[in-house]
């Protein structure tokens, strides 16, 4: 019973929290930005490679949460709410840069590359197999795979066919268990 009444008192200090930021308080809008920046700095870290451009990214989009405070309308969490602003605010800034691009190929589907592949490899290494992959690659495996949209809405957000978003992806997955291929096999002495 404790832990719920500690669940039920953050809402409400949530809750407290929105209402005194929507009146300017600062303080409050402080401790809400302490609260959320960790977790939306790693949002914007999955489609942004560079951790510099990452945080400038999740600032901007801090800014759009203040500012845009009044459109949280308590349907879904706060914190859902925020991971959408910076998401679309890191796919902005990718476009800005000019570094989105989402090549057409003809694909084989006949192959399956979804997640099959056993590996001792540490989340960082993940991270930089992520990294490595192209932008419009990296964009549709992470909206995907880890946000856990679906390509309709993947489409709609970037502006892109659903056709190509799942050729993204398969090529994403494909690229990804070679790299980790290559990964444990220098990791375990074979290559």
């Amino acid at each position: 019973m404790k832990s719920l009444l500690k669940v039920i008192q953050l809402h409400k200090n949530e809750t407290t929290l929105i209402k005194k930021a929507l009146e300017n308080n600062r303080d409050a809008q402080h401790v809400l930005f302490e609260m959320y920046a960790p977790k939306m700095l790693s949002v914007c870290r999955y489609y942004i490679k560079d951790m510099q451009y990452a945080e400038e990214a999740m600032l901007n989009g801090f800014f759009k949460v203040f500012s845009n405070l009044n459109g949280f309308k308590n349907e879904g969490s706060f914190e859902g709410w925020i991971r959408r602003i910076m998401i679309r605010e890191s796919i902005s800034f990718l476009r800005q840069q000019k570094k989105v691009e989402f090549p057409f190929e003809k694909i084989d589907f006949k192959n399956d590359y979804t997640n099959n592949i056993k590996s001792d490899i540490e989340v960082a290494e993940i991270q930089q197999l992520i990294d490595a992959l192209p932008d419009g690659y990296r964009m549709v495996f992470v909206m995907y795979a880890i946000e856990g949209y679906k390509h309709q809405e993947i489409a709609k957000m970037l502006n892109i066919s659903e056709g190509t978003s799942k050729s993204q992806l398969f090529k994403a997955r494909k690229l990804l268990q070679e790299n980790i291929k290559k990964l444990n096999k220098t990791s375990y002495g074979t290559n």
